[in-house]
């Protein structure tokens, strides 16, 4: 074997080897360690221990990648063109919209690639080292394959190790692999086809040692590690449109065509009738600037900017501005359990003692709630008593509260115990001082239980907690209610222990037993029969509002799947409590990770979609699942909170981390995230977002009936060799002042009811359907009907050309105004969505009007427009073009309706 193949950090399967045989591909000693001159050379060889940040996009090209958007470019094109007519201030106005929304852009993108940043921080800053026989504290970047790492209670695993020894350590390896209790930790060898989150002779990088001591052999370091892997799965995975970009690229790209063909045909057709190139260039580019909606990217932009400001007031953080609509298009959530639609902290829900079952109260590590009954609770003595007092003494955790929340240091399984405790009105600190503790036999994975002893009103008593299996058979009697000795009921024990299980409650075993003065171990236990006490059963209980939340998301249309690494009874029976689905008809069960493995492309896109629950599963699995529902045209949105959770935030439509609980990297591949880690909060930001995406629906059937209109008043005059009713400048003039006084304002139209028992939008659907297209169609027909023949009619009376331009002008701000109350609902009428329930609409529109009497009647306006003074009879008969258009939109509506029903 060649000294490359005995270090190579990412070739093997550690965990399937011996801690000899992995010591001897390192090439190291685990009592000596690596000497300085072979750990210089390692060091040189693998570089250091870091994660790679691959360069990102210089922010020159991140700038200009901001400007080939489509709709930039119908901006741009805009800007050019009114340049070219020689109105700077007017090209100055759009260039300068073209520039905000560049620089939003911009920031946005450059938060955006932050998370391989944050993965490489979460590494361990320094680690205990033996080298040369010495003890050393290295930074962790200096580790190398082959050294000898020693581990504690509170340290974070600064690289992958291969353990060769571990003294009742354990981890918590929730952030990598879902597990939600620690993970106790063994230097046997595993079958080579060990899952990883079963990897018990593994410690990896990035975890937290939460108890106990061990020693391990630095196997993999940097991006060889399995926080490495990920970090290349998050840079491999793409960042994906939303389907408003997908769907305004589309959008935009059509409306160029359309608009360059009209320009086309307008210059063709007028050089056909003799008039002159000059002339007919003008012509089409009055066409070209009516039919470009200018104000259409600031509004998108302004509309998703008022959606997170909206979002944020319900706790929900937007990192990319398109992720604001991307949620209300959602047909699937994938959701992660632990710490997402779970609290993340054990909690004991059913105790078992004296004959008699308890159910507990509240959840997490908030000591609120109680044992039993809230009409009739029980009496907290004998055998409940006696199995709380073990619970909180046979305990090395501890319970505080910080920041107004309360956290436990320890092992969560043992910090559940002491908030039980708490319910029943026992503190540990009291209970530690009155029975102090004389010694304690750790938890050894060869008897799986730990005892410590107690001095108890002068007899030396060992309380014992641990697997059922291990020791019930060592019990001799139990405790009855009152506390006193009764015969051991093994039956019934073992019929409610398995109860527990099958609802998914992780089981321990609570007994006592007298024991002399020798120290405490397990020969001097063995001769001993225990007193069995209780049984407590205990879960990561699904937080309070998720299952609200997960029924919202059901009468909504969308499907929540939960993908886990716990698990499948513990994944299966949160499910339940959640009223998650468990799979197509509401049968079947959970597949696992390596079920999900054995799957070819083909089954696995089967399975996504059919089953509801997935546990043990690692990053890649959870990548392949999005994909797999990406591919069969589900718009997924996927909720995370660990570093294992990255890869499939960031392949996901939208991305959503928690924010308290969760990690960095999380937090850093999401587009959104959670500021109370409650499931909940997506219920309401899809809420949020389907009316963000009514909003920009009305704005577009707003917006673009001016600019068709537009078009056609000059395809009409040009057709009939007439003068132009409206003059380029003019057209600028409608267009920007109604999008910003206007339009916008349907930004800030409030959420319509009922909008969350609607099904989800279909993917493929375009952005205008065709009842919307026919009501663009005929609005667009009723402004050139109205613009155009008040026109005429004002040249046939006699008035001069500027009157009869300003009144054409007038119809289409007035008619504009009045169609922008229909649009405040698509299918309904104002006055049902509550006359000032947007009271901005009414605010822009009496601005909108008092611009406008500017424009007809101030000389300077009249100068700088080309308009003129208009009188009472020209006024009255602009509002009643913009009366007419609104009742035949009403009456448009409401036939609508009644075929609908």
């Amino acid at each position: 074997m060649s000294q490359e193949e005995q270090v190579a950090p990412a070739a093997r399967d550690w965990h399937a080897l011996s801690a000899d045989e992995a010591a001897a591909h390192l090439d190291t000693h685990p009592a000596h360690g690596l000497s300085e001159a072979a750990a210089a050379e390692r060091l040189l060889r693998h570089g250091e221990n870091r994660l790679p940040v691959p360069p990102g996009k210089s922010a020159l090209l991140r700038f200009a990648a901001q400007l080939v958007q489509p709709l930039v470019l119908v901006l741009i094109a805009a800007g050019v063109v009114t340049t070219v007519l020689g109105e700077f201030v007017d090209a100055g106005v759009i260039l300068g919209v073209v520039l905000v929304n560049a620089i939003i852009g911009f920031v946005q993108e450059g938060k955006a690639e932050a998370a391989l940043a944050a993965l490489a921080r979460a590494m361990a800053a320094e680690a205990v080292v033996v080298r040369g026989g010495r003890k050393l504290r290295l930074g962790a970047h200096a580790l190398v394959p082959g050294d000898v790492v020693l581990l504690a209670a509170g340290d974070r695993v600064p690289a992958d190790l291969r353990l060769v020894e571990a003294r009742s350590l354990q981890a918590m390896e929730a952030p990598l692999t879902g597990e939600s209790t620690a993970v106790r930790k063994e230097p046997a060898a595993l079958p080579a086809d060990t899952l990883l989150a079963d990897r018990t002779n593994m410690a990896y990088a990035g975890t937290m040692v939460v108890s106990g001591q061990g020693v391990g052999l630095v196997a993999a370091t940097g991006g060889a590690t399995e926080t490495g892997r990920i970090s290349r799965l998050i840079a491999e995975a793409p960042d994906l449109q939303t389907p408003l970009t997908k769907k305004m690229a589309a959008f935009s790209n059509w409306l160029l065509l359309v608009i360059g063909g009209l320009a086309l045909l307008t210059f063709g057709v007028g050089l056909l009738r003799g008039e002159s190139a000059f002339a007919m260039f003008m012509a089409a580019v009055a066409l070209s600037v009516g039919a470009i909606p200018e104000g259409l990217p600031a509004a998108v932009t302004i509309t998703l900017a008022i959606g997170v400001s909206r979002m944020a007031r319900r706790r929900a953080i937007i990192r990319k501005l398109p992720a604001v609509e991307a949620l209300g298009s959602t047909t699937v959530i994938c959701s992660d359990k632990t710490g997402t639609l779970t609290e993340n902290q054990m909690t004991v829900r059913e105790l078992w003692a004296g004959g008699d079952r308890y159910e507990v109260s509240g959840s997490g590590y908030a000591p609120e709630g109680r044992i039993g009954d809230d009409d009739y609770p029980p009496a907290i003595a004998g055998a409940l008593r006696e199995t709380l007092v073990a619970g909180a003494l046979c305990n090395d955790a501890g319970l505080f509260r910080k920041d107004g929340r309360w956290e436990i240091a320890g092992d969560p399984t043992e910090g559940a115990l002491l908030v039980l405790a708490r319910k029943g009105g026992l503190d540990e600190a009291t209970l530690q001082a009155v029975f102090p503790r004389l010694d304690v036999l750790p938890f050894e994975s060869a008897v799986q239980y730990m005892a410590t002893a107690h001095a108890v009103e002068g007899v030396r008593i060992a309380y014992v907690k641990g697997a059922i299996e291990r020791i019930l058979p060592r019990c001799g009697d139990m405790l009855d209610a009152a506390g006193d000795p009764a015969l051991l009921d093994v039956a019934a024990i073992e019929r409610h222990a398995q109860a527990m299980a099958g609802r998914g409650y992780r089981v321990l075993a609570l007994a006592r037993v007298a024991c002399g003065d020798e120290a405490l171990c397990e020969d001097a236990l063995a001769a001993r029969p225990f007193t069995f006490l209780g049984l407590v059963g205990m879960i990561d209980p699904p937080r309070p509002r998720a299952i609200g939340a997960v029924k919202a998301c059901h009468g909504a249309g969308i499907t929540v799947k939960m993908i886990t690494g716990d698990h499948a009874l513990t994944a299966l029976a949160i499910a339940r409590q959640l009223g998650i689905e468990i799979g197509v008809g509401g049968g079947g069960g959970a597949l696992t990770g390596r079920e999900l493995a054995a799957m070819d492309d083909a089954a696995l896109a089967r399975a996504a979609v059919a089953c509801n629950v997935f546990a043990r599963v690692e990053p890649e699995q959870k990548l392949r699942l999005v994909r797999a529902l990406q591919q069969r045209g589900e718009v997924v949105a996927m909720t995370g909170d660990g570093v294992n959770d990255a890869p499939a935030l960031k392949q996901a439509d939208i991305g959503v981390a928690m924010g308290l609980s969760g990690t960095d990297v999380a937090r850093e591949a999401a587009a959104m995230v959670l500021t109370d880690d409650n499931f909940a909060s997506i219920e309401a930001a899809v809420e949020e977002g389907r009316g963000v995406y009514d909003n920009l629906v009305k704005f577009i059937t707003w917006t673009l009936p001016t600019n068709f209109g537009e078009g056609l008043v000059i395809v009409a005059a040009i057709l009939a060799g007439a003068t132009l009713p409206i003059t380029p400048l003019q057209i600028l003039w409608i267009n920007m002042t109604t999008a910003v006084l206007l339009g916008l304002m349907l930004a800030f139209e409030p959420v319509e009811r009922g909008i969350m028992q609607r099904p989800p939008r279909r993917p493929a659907a375009a952005i205008l359907d065709r009842l919307l297209i026919a009501r663009i169609v005929l609005v667009s027909v009723l402004l050139l009907l109205g613009a155009y023949g008040l026109f005429l009619l004002e040249l046939h009376q006699g008035s001069p050309l500027a009157e009869a331009r300003t009144v054409a002008v007038n119809v289409f701000v007035v008619v504009e105004t009045f169609y922008l109350f229909n649009c405040r609902s698509l299918t309904r009428s104002f006055v049902a969505v509550g006359v000032f329930s947007n009271p901005w609409v009414w605010v822009g529109s009496g601005l909108m009007i008092g611009l406008q009497l500017l424009f007809t009647y101030l000389p300077l306006m009249n100068r700088l427009f080309g308009t003129a003074p208009i009188g009472l009879a020209e006024w009255l008969a602009i509002i009643a073009c913009g009366w007419l258009a609104a009742l035949v939109v009403g009456v448009e509506k409401r036939l609508r309706l009644f075929r609908t029903r």
